[in-house]
């Protein structure tokens, strides 16, 4: 681990929803593994609707359950994000392709991944956004959340 900060932003549509529970997932196992001096987490959303707006209250409350807080409050993504961030995570496809839009010369393309990618137990190719379903949504994302936060644990803790 390098002595600056390896610092991490999770990026979903409007950042309420995915990003933000990443962003508090991932607060949690960086804080129980001891590291919090060392990682830095945010979360954005590609678009900005819900600037300033806490997290939709069903994701707040499913986190909850699990033992997560989730107090952050929606921001979009600046393009200063992509150099000041060593790791970018899009919840979703378009995410992705919105990101890789805002770097057209490709020079933060290694850093721009797909936050699924990381996941080892379930086979999902994107998280699914849970803002028009019911709670089933909620936990759906909450379980690739914790699976594939793990592992980006785990590959920052080897370097």
């Amino acid at each position: 681990m390098t002595e600056k900060a390896y610092q991490i932003l999770f990026v979903c549509l409007g950042n309420i929803c995915r990003s933000p529970a990443a962003e508090g997932v991932m607060h949690s196992m960086v804080e129980q593994a001891g590291l919090s001096s060392m990682i830095h987490i945010d979360s954005a959303g590609t678009e900005g609707w819900h600037r300033g707006k806490l997290p939709d209250a069903r994701m707040r409350e499913a986190a909850k359950a699990r033992g997560y807080t989730l107090q952050s409050r929606a921001r979009q993504v600046r393009l200063a994000d992509l150099e000041t961030f060593d790791l970018i995570l899009a919840m979703d496809a378009d995410n992705l392709r919105n990101l890789r839009a805002l770097d057209p010369e490709g020079l933060h393309t290694k850093k721009i991944q797909a936050f699924c990618d990381f996941c080892t137990d379930h086979d999902e190719k994107e998280v699914p956004d849970p803002y028009y379903g019911g709670s089933e949504g909620f936990e759906k994302v909450l379980d690739l959340l914790e699976d594939g936060c793990a592992n980006v644990l785990r590959q920052i803790a080897k370097a």
